[in-house]
């Protein structure tokens, strides 16, 4: 619960016009330095300044992945509630908070322009390419363990890529569905699909953050080497959350912490790798638990340690608040 010390911390910490413009776009988005001073056109030093002193108010929290240091909203209460409520205060209609959102937007499709461009050039390669750091099959063995061996109803793979962990687990599921945005990737996944004669399988053009699917729909979800290139991974796992059956289980396959910089540049990686901390709190406010996880090491010193997270959803059915798009 807040005490007014906290919440004096809070509105002493906002009360500048910057400021408040920071606490508009920690609302809507995980950001870099570069990209706030790119929205609210304002030199480096005077946004380091102004994001330092809402860091020590405790209402955003930074964090260092290599050279770049990202922002975002504090996780951890009193200071997350004061942040929202006061988020919630702002006045969305100003022209100011409107021209940062529509700079915020543009941000944002560049993003997923260059990512999307780099999945199309790639997407001959994408299996070599996933395989670089560790043996794609001792991925795959840790992935069906913790699937389990029993049939599955409603299968969804997020961000299927060429179909191959589609592939893999749908001979288990009486329906199987591999969502992704990119038109390669779909054209390879369903050219597999085919290839294997798996004719319950579907692979369809969608958005992981809208899932076009009521709550409660799959009992089974697939999330593999996706979230690393994602702004925010923790709202696409509240968003598989939100279709997961009661008692459903989700696989999430993605990099260790790691400080290869490299793959920012030459693979649009917009995060160096998770640690089972973060996934286990994007779980937990998700409404899941994290069961198990399994981490497997690179065959070399440079190479990267692949993790693989098994987390299950509550067996008491959640209200549902979303209808099939």
């Amino acid at each position: 619960m807040a005490t007014l010390d906290d919440i004096l911390n809070g509105l002493k910490a906002t009360a500048e016009s910057t400021r408040l413009r920071l606490l508009a776009l920690f609302t809507q988005a995980e950001l870099t330095v570069s990209e706030v001073t790119q929205i609210l056109r304002q030199s480096q030093p005077r946004v380091s300044r102004h994001l330092k002193l809402m860091s020590e108010a405790g209402l955003i929290e930074r964090f260092k992945e290599g050279s770049w240091v990202f922002y975002r909203l504090a996780e951890d209460e009193p200071a997350k509630a004061i942040a929202q409520r006061l988020g919630e205060l702002l006045p969305w209609d100003d022209p100011v908070l409107k021209r940062d959102l529509e700079r915020l937007d543009a941000v944002r499709k560049q993003r997923q322009s260059d990512a999307q461009d780099y999945f199309a050039a790639n997407a001959g390669e994408w299996d070599s390419i996933r395989a670089l750091h560790i043996p794609e099959d001792q991925v795959e063995g840790a992935v069906l363990e913790f699937v389990g061996a029993q049939p599955v109803s409603a299968y969804l793979d997020l961000g299927t890529g060429t179909g191959r962990i589609l592939e893999l687990i749908a001979p288990r599921a009486s329906r199987a569905v591999g969502i992704d945005l990119n038109g390669e990737m779909l054209s390879l996944a369903r050219a597999r699909i085919e290839r294997a004669s798996l004719n319950h399988v579907q692979v369809r053009r969608g958005d992981l953050f809208q899932l076009p699917y009521a709550d409660q729909s799959f009992d089974l979800i697939t999330v593999h080497q996706v979230l690393h290139y994602l702004e925010d991974p923790s709202a696409a796992v509240a968003e598989a959350a939100r279709v997961l059956k009661p008692g459903g289980k989700a696989v999430i396959v993605d990099f260790a912490p790691h400080a290869l910089e490299f793959l920012r540049d030459e693979h649009q990686h917009r995060r160096l790798g998770f640690a089972d901390k973060e996934v286990a709190q994007w779980c937990k406010a998700a409404g899941l638990s994290l069961a198990a996880t399994r981490a497997l090491p690179p065959r070399g010193q440079s190479g990267l340690t692949v993790v693989v997270w098994l987390a299950v959803a509550s067996a008491v059915p959640q209200r549902r608040t979303k209808e099939a798009a």
